[in-house]
């Protein structure tokens, strides 16, 4: 694994705006940086990133399944408890799942170290499964990169057959898509999954989040008053479970992508769990609640809430003394403790790793890059080859 520089495609700006890309640049900063690449070889990819996202994935599936279980464990994922039944239900039912996304630490060698499970609102989707795999051709085919370079990205194909057979449990509804206003990202995540669904064959419509209403029998409605049964939401659980409207989700009959379950999946308190049913495995960092943290050892750890967006309210400790830490809204809830893992460094850049999962399966990954040690909303999104 190591990081290229290359020259970028002249017209790629004009490509942008022909495809509705149009977040590559934010607040005058890049995000979209294809000044520089990522070379895997294929072993990296497979033993490494795709292998290990799979057996993780599992590992994840066997916490829910322990949590949804346990009362007290249910306290410690902060999940509101009149929605309990609701999140286990949901569990029992084995309500489907759309994709997901791992944050791992890797450098090309040794094992990649699961930082944290992006399981229900993850973004960067467009960005990986189509722009970055329109970069690769067409730099293949200006001659800039050898014409057998590859991309392990499969991740718009997994979403078309995965739409396909939610399609098979939802016939003839239509499928809302949602998230809130004035975010180009996330409306950018939102377009692409809709075009999935509809390459799928499904019958779509958008809605923003602040435009869903309620009727007087507890049903989610749209802008027409027409019920709402099946709706991806950009949107997480546990802001949803917060909210004024929270009572009427149970009563509400809508189908919900991601389901209720994810709730537990996308939360911090996550690492600890697996740290304890799992210890020890080599993909794991060790990770705890803070009452363990003073019988843990650990000198070197991060800090992160349980409940945390884009890298926001994170500290780094060595040694007893605070490092680096990130601003934010976050920590209310209370926080977990990691072992430090540093992001592998490329010249002075911190490379992070995101594999993604559709339906259980790996599908693709995504490289952030930044100069600062926690990656955050704003760090640059690279693109990166198998060769």
């Amino acid at each position: 694994m190591f990081r290229s520089i290359i020259s970028e495609r002249p017209h790629w700006r004009d490509s942008a705006r022909e495809f509705g890309f149009t977040y590559h640049t934010m607040y005058g900063e890049a995000y979209w940086d294809e000044s520089a690449y990522y070379q895997f070889n294929l072993q990296q990819i497979e033993n490494d990133i795709e292998a290990p996202t799979e057996e993780l994935h599992q590992m994840c599936l066997s916490v829910v399944d322990k949590v949804v279980n346990d009362q007290q464990l249910m306290e410690r994922f902060q999940i509101p408890q009149t929605h309990w039944d609701y999140i286990r239900t949901s569990w029992m039912n084995k309500e489907s799942s759309l994709y997901s996304r791992m944050d791992l630490a890797y450098g090309g060698s040794g094992h990649a170290k699961l930082y944290e499970n992006n399981a229900d609102t993850p973004t960067s989707l467009y960005e990986t499964g189509f722009w970055q795999w329109l970069w690769l051709q067409d730099q293949v085919n200006a001659g800039k990169l050898h014409r057998k370079s590859d991309q392990f990205n499969s991740l718009q194909e997994k979403l078309v057959n995965r739409f396909s057979q939610m399609r098979l449990e939802h016939p003839g509804e239509t499928l809302y898509f949602s998230c809130c206003k004035d975010t180009d990202e996330d409306r950018g995540t939102v377009q692409y999954l809709e075009d999935c669904a509809v390459a799928a064959g499904i019958d779509c419509k958008f809605i923003y989040i602040e435009d869903v209403g309620l009727s007087a029998d507890d049903c989610f409605t749209d802008l027409d008053n027409l019920k709402i049964s099946w709706m991806f939401k950009l949107y997480p659980w546990e802001f949803m479970l917060r909210e004024e409207y929270s009572e009427a989700i149970t009563q509400s009959g809508t189908s919900w992508l991601e389901p209720p379950w994810k709730a537990i999946m996308s939360n911090k308190a996550l690492m600890p769990m697996l740290w304890k049913l799992f210890p020890n495995h080599p993909n794991l960092l060790a990770s705890y609640f803070e009452e363990d943290l003073k019988n843990s050892q650990l000198t070197h750890y991060v800090k992160k809430p349980i409940f945390a967006r884009e890298g926001a309210n994170i500290s780094i400790v060595i040694d007893g003394e605070e490092r680096y830490s990130s601003d934010g809204p976050y920590g209310d809830e209370g926080f977990i403790y990691q072992a430090y893992s540093p992001l592998p460094a490329f010249g002075d850049n911190f490379t992070l790793i995101g594999s993604w999962l559709v339906n259980d399966k790996a599908a693709g990954i995504s490289v952030r890059e930044d100069k600062n040690r926690i990656t955050q909303d704003l760090s640059r999104y690279m693109p990166h080859i198998i060769l």
